[in-house]
C-alpha cells in the first residue's frame, strides 16, 4: 500500500530544514581553514559571488527536480525523463553519494561529541596548550572511543530522521537552527574580545588580491557546492517535500543567504581566536580539533571559567551543525527505501544505521588499527572523502544542471520556477536564471573538476 508523502509545514519550515542541510561542518570546520589557506577576505568575496551566481541556480535546479517529481531522489530522474535508461541509472548516484558521505561525516560528528565531552570535563583548561593540541592524534588513532562516538552521533541522527519529516526533521531544524546562530554569535563575541584578535578581524575584512589564483576560484566554488549540499541528493529529496504553492526562489535564496551568513559568522568566530593565540591561519583540516583546543588551553591559564564555558558552547555548536547536515544525508536513503521497497520509516532508518555504521567504523579505524590499509595510496577515510568530494559530487551536480537545462523542456522549468506564471518577479528574472543554469553552471563545474586534477 502506498504511503502518503509528507510535506514541510510552510516557507519558514522549508528554509530552516534546507538551511539545516546546508549549514554544517562545511561552515564551521571546512570554511575557516579554506579561508586561512587561500588568502582571507579575497577568498570570502569570491565565495559569496560563487554562491549567488553559480551555486544558487544549481540549488534551484535540485529543488525543482524534487518538487516536480514529488518522489525520492532516485525515482525523480526516472519519472521526469519518462524512464529513460540513462537517467534511471544516473538516479542511483543520488542514493549512493549521500550514503557514502554519511559514513565518514558521522565519524567527524563523533569527534565533535568526544570534544564536547572533553570540554565538559575541563580537559582543555587543565592542560598545556601543546598537550591540548596533541590530544587529537591520540584520540583518533585509538580503537574504541572514536568508534563509539561515531555510533552515538549516527544513532542520534537516525532517531531524528525516524520521527518523520514534520515531527522529526522539521521540528529539529526549527529548534536547533536558531540555537546554532545564537551559539556561534556567543563564540564570536568572545573571540573578537581576545587580545590580538584584531589581526584576525582585519584578515577577514581586507582582501589581498595578490593571493587570488585559478585554484582560489575553483576552491571557492567547490566550497560553495559542498556547503550547500549540492550533488548529494539531499536538496532533491527535501524539494520533494515542498508544497506547490511555495515560492522556491524565496526559499532557495533564504537558504543560500543563511548558509553564507553562518559561514562568515563562523569565520569571525574562529579566525580572531586563532590570531590571538598566534596560530598559523592556514593550519588546514586540523584547525578545529587541534588549533582551537590549543586556544582554549592558552586562554584557560588566565580565564579558566570563561575558557571552559566557551569550549563547551563551541563544540556543542559543532555537534548541532553536523547533525542537521547528516540528517539530510540519511533522509535521502530512507526516502528511497520507503518508496521503492515499501519499508516503514523505522525499518529504513535501521538499515541506514547499520550500513553507515559499519562503513563508518572502517573509516574511523583507518586512523588507528587500519592505518596500514591503503587503497590508491589513501586511507579508507581519505578515499571516501576524496572520491565523494572530487568526483561524485561534481559529477552529480553536472548531471543535475544538464538534466534541468537541456533535458527538461524549458516550459516545465519555467512552470516550476514561476508557480505556473503566478509569480511576476520570478517570471522577470527567469531568463537570467535559465542562462546561468544552462551555460555558466556547467562550465563552472567542469572548471572545478579540471582544477582538482590538473592545476
Amino acid at each position: 500500500m502506498a504511503q502518503k508523502r509528507e510535506k514541510f509545514g510552510g516557507q519558514m519550515a522549508v528554509i530552516l530544514a534546507m538551511a539545516g542541510s546546508a549549514i554544517g561542518l562545511g561552515n564551521i570546520w571546512r570554511f575557516p581553514y579554506m579561508v586561512g589557506e587561500h588568502g582571507g577576505a579575497a577568498f570570502v568575496i569570491v565565495y559569496v559571488l560563487a554562491t549567488l551566481l553559480i551555486s544558487l541556480p544549481v540549488f534551484l535546479a535540485e529543488v525543482m527536480i524534487g518538487r516536480r517529481s514529488h518522489t525520492n531522489a532516485r525515482d525523480a530522474f526516472a519519472r521526469l525523463s519518462r524512464h529513460h535508461p540513462f537517467w534511471k541509472g544516473a538516479g542511483y548516484l543520488t542514493i549512493l553519494i549521500p550514503t557514502l558521505i554519511a559514513c565518514y561525516y558521522s565519524v567527524i560528528g563523533g569527534w565533535s561529541v568526544e570534544y564536547f565531552v572533553k570540554s565538559c570535563g575541563l580537559a582543555f583548561v587543565n592542560t598545556t596548550p601543546e598537550a591540548a593540541s596533541g590530544l587529537f592524534g591520540t584520540f583518533v588513532s585509538s580503537t574504541w572511543t572514536p568508534v563509539i562516538m561515531h555510533l552515538v552521533f549516527l544513532g542520534a541522527t537516525v532517531l531524528v530522521v525516524a520521527g518523520g519529516v514534520k515531527a522529526g526533521i522539521e521540528k529539529f531544524s526549527k529548534i536547533t537552527l536558531p540555537v546554532l546562530f545564537v551559539l556561534i554569535l556567543l563564540i564570536l563575541c568572545y573571540s573578537v574580545s581576545l587580545p590580538g584578535a584584531g589581526e584576525g578581524v582585519r584578515y577577514l575584512l581586507h582582501p589581498d588580491w595578490s593571493e587570488l589564483t585559478p585554484r582560489t576560484f575553483a576552491y571557492a566554488m567547490g566550497q560553495s557546492f559542498y556547503s550547500l549540499s549540492l550533488g548529494m541528493g539531499a536538496i532533491i529529496t527535501y524539494g520533494s517535500y515542498v508544497s506547490k504553492k511555495e515560492n522556491i526562489l524565496a526559499t532557495s535564496t533564504g537558504t543560500a543567504v543563511s548558509d553564507l551568513l553562518f559561514a562568515i559568522l563562523a569565520g569571525f568566530a574562529i579566525m580572531p581566536a586563532v590570531f590571538a593565540a598566534g596560530i598559523e591561519p592556514g593550519a588546514g583540516p586540523g584547525l578545529i580539533f587541534q588549533s582551537i583546543p590549543y586556544v582554549f588551553a592558552k586562554m584557560g591559564v588566565t580565564l579558566p571559567l570563561v575558557s571552559s564555558v566557551v569550549s563547551i558552547v563551541f563544540f556543542l555548536a559543532i555537534i548541532v551543525a553536523a547533525m542537521t547536515s547528516c540528517i539530510s544525508l540519511v533522509e535521502v536513503g530512507v526516502s528511497f527505501l520507503m518508496e521503492r521497497a515499501g519499508m516503514s520509516r523505522g525499518r529504513a532508518c535501521l538499515i541506514l544505521y547499520v550500513i553507515c555504521g559499519v562503513f563508518g567504523v572502517l573509516c574511523s579505524l583507518s586512523f588507528g588499527p587500519l592505518s596500514g590499509v591503503k587503497i590508491l595510496g589513501m586511507s579508507i577515510f581519505d578515499l571516501f572523502d576524496w572520491v565523494c568530494s572530487n568526483i561524485l559530487l561534481l559529477l552529480m551536480a553536472l548531471l543535475v544542471v544538464v538534466f534541468v537545462g537541456f533535458i527538461l523542456p524549458r516550459r516545465v522549468v519555467h512552470d516550476e520556477f514561476t508557480n505556473r506564471g503566478t509569480l511576476p518577479f520570478n517570471d522577470r528574472i527567469f531568463p537570467l536564471v535559465w542562462f546561468l543554469l544552462r551555460y555558466v553552471a556547467p562550465v563552472a563545474i567542469v572548471v572545478i573538476f579540471l582544477t582538482n586534477f590538473i592545476l
